[in-house]
């Protein structure tokens, strides 16, 4: 006889169990990644295999606990970057329609609107104005105007690491508007969940970073991805076109992002397999520099090689030259949206202002709920604004639009409730997104409000961490982003 699993009690709608949930490709290999991650760090025979020389924020804190005190420093990823095609999204991805596994008996929950072509919730722009670079951008680039791309960079947290709603949201994008590439990537996996969809990647492992969750690089330099890396001879890294999908298949040009500095060392540039050029990274002073490489438009693989002293960099982008979408994911596992601030002001807005983005995009809330009301709510509302006036300040004709934090639901004994914390934090994030006149989309609303992180577990939508979505979750909540981007882009064109 199988054994009983312990009912759960539920406040709003919830479900009995989580078990289902762990059935997903995506909880179990979040549960896969963690646990060997767990057990290298405590086992001394295991040492080779630790992702991180240092310890970092993670998304998975109990509520209520102290934010994090980070250090300076580095640390050294001790695994290869290679492709991980279980964490891939599919291109076309089949939503539950009803409960699955222990709790396909329940009836506790409501019956969820996940239409994903009719997002539940409008956007809120009460500035009227908030998404007009934005659109700009999208009307010349459905009039195949020359070089009309309309650029997105995409800010969050571990939902944006591994590329669910941004893959998805990029798709749709590029489906509308045309494939203009990829967009930009970091050297090296920062963290083990750092994934990109529609792109082939391989780092080599021993890569020294710094990032904006710590450890903290004393310069504050950290490029767009909010990840510094020094590479020391013989580090490598390659980005290349999807082999696979219909999206990432061309490219026009790469551009390297590294630091010029004195003592550099020299970077060679590999291009299809060949040697293309070697490129001397010391200078009298330090300063970002971008290494433009143009190819026939097509597949390609760049391959990035320290052959002499110790080179610094931050990231690749991919694009073509061609009118269409591109949408950089910057995803910062453990990050709060106020660590954004974490760098260089005049750098960070020099990053911004090099991408030339038409939106803004933050998605931030996760790790903010692990902290509760330790960190005050005062100091949130005051800490988001600073960073979203930042970007407004660098890039002032990008739109801005804020996603709200998912809901988050906790276990008190046997129930199942949606955490205080959570209702707080999207109250802060609207009040912030309308002093700064940008945009706001409720996804805690659009999921149904408080008890629906619960209710998404039972269909499927929702991993058993009760925090973050699964595959087909991040496909319904980007659909509905996408869906009510564009009923307002008509809005707009009817004006």
């Amino acid at each position: 006889m199988s054994k009983q699993l312990d009912p759960v009690a539920v406040h709003g709608p919830v479900v009995q169990s989580p078990w289902a949930a762990l059935r997903s490709r995506p909880a179990w290999a979040a549960v896969g990644l963690s646990a060997l991650a767990l057990l290298a760090e405590v086992v001394p025979a295991l040492e080779p295999l630790r992702v991180l020389g240092a310890a970092t924020a993670t998304e998975s804190q109990p509520a209520g606990v102290a934010p994090p005190v980070l250090t300076t420093g580095e640390a050294t990823l001790k695994q290869e970057t290679t492709e991980r095609p279980e964490l891939a999204q599919p291109e076309h991805v089949q939503i539950p329609t009803g409960a699955r596994g222990p709790i396909a008996e329940s009836k506790r929950g409501p019956e969820l609107k996940i239409d994903v072509e009719a997002p539940p919730v409008p956007i809120l722009d009460p500035s009227g104005h908030a998404l007009d670079g934005f659109f700009r951008a999208v009307s010349a680039t459905l009039q195949k105007k020359p070089g009309a791309i309309t650029r997105v960079i995409h800010f969050g947290d571990s939902i944006v690491t591994s590329d669910y709603v941004s893959g998805t949201l990029r798709r749709k994008l590029q489906a509308e508007l045309g494939d203009a590439g990829h967009g930009f990537l970091l050297m090296a996996n920062a963290w083990p969940a750092y994934f990109h969809n529609d792109v082939s990647r391989f780092a080599s492992a021993g890569w020294s970073v710094s990032r904006i969750v710590g450890p903290l690089s004393p310069d504050g330099l950290y490029g767009l991805g909010g990840v510094t890396f020094r590479a020391p001879p013989g580090s490598r890294a390659r980005f290349g076109t999807s082999k696979t999908t219909q999206f990432g298949n061309a490219v026009s040009r790469f551009t390297i992002s590294y630091l010029e500095q004195p003592g550099g060392g020299t970077l060679r540039i590999n291009l299809d397999g060949k040697h293309l050029e070697d490129v001397d990274t010391n200078g009298s002073a330090v300063r970002v520099r971008e290494k433009l490489v143009r190819v026939p438009d097509g597949p390609h693989e760049l391959e990035v090689v320290t052959i002499k002293g110790t080179t610094r960099a931050f990231g690749v982008v991919m694009e073509r030259d061609t009118p269409g979408a591109v949408l950089d994911a910057i995803g910062i596992q453990g990050a709060r949206i106020r660590f954004l601030d974490k760098q260089d002001d005049a750098h960070y807005a020099e990053q911004l202002k090099w991408r030339k983005p038409n939106l803004l995009i933050y998605q931030f809330g996760a790790n903010e709920s692990g902290d509760g009301f330790a960190y005050p709510m005062d100091e949130y509302q005051r800490t988001m604004q600073d960073v979203l006036r930042q970007g407004k300040q660098a890039v002032p004709e990008a739109g801005c639009l804020i996603i709200g934090a998912m809901d988050r639901a906790e276990k008190k004994g046997t129930a199942l409730s949606t955490m205080p914390v959570i209702i707080a934090i999207v109250k802060e994030q609207r009040i912030a997104a309308e002093a700064t006149g940008c945009a706001f989309f409720d996804t805690f609303k659009a999921m149904g409000g408080s008890g629906s992180m619960a209710a998404w577990v039972q269909r499927g939508l929702g991993q058993a961490d009760l925090t973050h979505p699964t595959g087909s979750g991040s496909e319904v909540l980007a659909s509905w982003i996408f869906r009510a981007l564009m009923q307002e882009y008509t809005a707009w064109t009817a004006k």
